[in-house]
């Protein structure tokens, strides 16, 4: 069977946005009506991408022993690029014309990159502390910033 030729209801995608919207839901206190579903499945496929950026990272730095910052990089770009992919396609389900907002996404992850990655992270390691929590700490400001810039600018209906 080809893909995107299925009914969304009976593919992953349709899966993933019922899933979503049932979960949004099942929140107490009144969440349901402040959580976006998009915000759950961003929620879920970047912690995917995170765990992808931290393993390429060990792979990297602690196993390799590539500088700290060619290893965020690199890490980095994985996770971004699968990160792109999975929010377009499964959570978001952009029709947009690829050309703009790809380059929308290229300028937010730039400045995430710049801001955050390199940014907050390395100013954590340079105080001592250890580069994974550096990095999850540079995660957490990362996910409210991305999620803003894929929401509103990037997969903008």
């Amino acid at each position: 069977m080809v893909v995107g030729s299925e009914p969304e209801s009976d593919n992953v995608v349709g899966w993933f946005r019922r899933a979503g919207e049932a979960v949004v839901a099942r929140l107490p206190f009144g969440l349901n009506s402040v959580v976006a579903p998009t915000f759950l499945g961003f929620v879920v496929i970047n912690s995917g991408t995170f765990a992808l950026d931290l393993v390429v990272l060990t792979l990297l730095h602690g196993v390799l022993h590539a500088p700290f910052g060619v290893a965020v990089t690199v890490a980095y770009a994985c996770a971004f690029a699968a990160s792109y992919v999975l929010n377009r396609v499964v959570n978001f389900q952009s029709h947009g014309a690829v050309g703009p907002q790809v380059a929308a996404y290229v300028v937010v992850v730039v400045i995430n990159y710049l801001a955050f990655i390199l940014g907050v992270s390395s100013a954590l390691r340079a105080l001592g502390i250890e580069y994974h929590l550096a990095r999850m700490a540079a995660g957490a400001c990362e996910g409210i910033f991305m999620y803003c810039a894929m929401r509103w600018v990037v997969f903008r209906r």
